[in-house]
């Protein structure tokens, strides 16, 4: 099953079932927290719209991209992990920093919740002094989950997976988490691909809970990278099971794998650019490739095999303020 929210011009949007070519929609009549809230009460009916839906004895409606916003516009959690080891030692070897862990726990921070920008907006950046860069994530987002679940547990509350650009500012990134206390300006809001999709709609492409596709990353119009999903070190379950050990988390809860990234960064590219400059620094002794300015554009996809788009396109600009 796929969905998506209907930009209605309230602060939640309209829930929409998708048909399975990404062409059309039905309306839900509920927004997608709702949804998420009273999941097991509300999945029958989406699903039956689903399949009339994609067995046309439902037409539906046909949209741009553009009417759409983010799958969730605002989510009570954000929690984005990092758990790409190939993202960390590249970074690691660069900085120098050896981030610590705790055995068998991976790295997460809580981040900005209170917007996820649609997939085309345009999206402005104070400066572009800041190091703007994009980062090509995919994630979760959880029915409320009880404290001290299990990963196996935790697979069930698992409803939707999505792919997200996870903007991030480089400048303010060091200093920051040299306090020790967490991230504010280096993190503004992230942007998220059109459709969020079922387990179960990802089909083969979803094992050991994680994504098993390549991420395809151009930035202005240039091809930057195409990493596949599946290499996390811990899979979406175990950063559930991590992120509710002391808490419940509340349904909507959303929860980020961190930047998609393959130890053949020299052949398959990357999914940001600090893992780019990263590369320069080990083969030619400094970084030469410079963050976004004003104007560039990013997009992302996450193609099937057959060249289906599974979660939309997220295709976007960067503006100066108030632009």
């Amino acid at each position: 099953m796929k969905l998506a929210t209907l930009n209605n011009n309230t602060p939640d949007g309209q829930l929409v079932v998708i048909s399975n070519d990404g062409t059309r929609y039905a309306p839900a009549g509920i927004s997608m927290q709702a949804a998420l809230e009273n999941w097991t009460s509300f999945e029958p009916s989406l699903e039956a719209i689903s399949t009339a839906l994609n067995h046309g004895t439902l037409a539906g409606q046909t949209f741009q991209t553009s009417e759409l916003c983010a799958p969730l516009p605002r989510a009570w959690q954000w929690l984005d992990g990092s758990v790409y080891k190939s993202h960390a030692d590249l970074m690691g070897a660069v900085t120098g920093m050896e981030v610590k862990t705790l055995e068998g726990r991976p790295l997460m921070y809580q981040g900005l919740s209170d917007t996820f920008l649609s997939a085309t907006a345009d999206v402005p950046m104070a400066s572009e002094a800041d190091g703007i860069d994009f980062e090509g994530e995919f994630g979760i987002i959880v029915d409320e989950v009880p404290m001290g679940v299990t990963p196996e547990e935790a697979r069930k509350h698992i409803k939707l997976v999505v792919q997200i650009n996870d903007w991030s500012l480089r400048a303010y990134s060091g200093p920051e988490i040299s306090t020790g206390f967490g991230w504010i300006h280096a993190k503004p809001p992230c942007s998220v691909a059109p459709f969020a999709v079922t387990p179960e709609e990802l089909g083969e492409h979803w094992e050991n809970c994680q994504v098993q596709l390549s991420l395809h990353v151009e930035w202005n119009g240039k091809k930057f990278g195409h990493a596949h999903g599946g290499h996390m070190q811990y899979g979406f379950d175990e950063l559930v099971a991590h992120a509710a050990r002391t808490r419940t988390l509340v349904a909507g809860t959303v929860i980020g794998s961190g930047t998609v990234s393959n130890y053949e960064y020299r052949e398959v590219g990357s999914s940001c650019i600090a893992e780019r400059r990263g590369i320069e620094v080990l083969d030619q002794g400094e970084a030469k490739t410079q963050f976004m300015r004003y104007g560039d554009t990013v997009r992302m996809e996450a193609k099937a095999p057959d060249e289906r788009v599974v979660f939309g396109v997220i295709e976007q600009k960067v503006t100066r303020p108030g632009s």
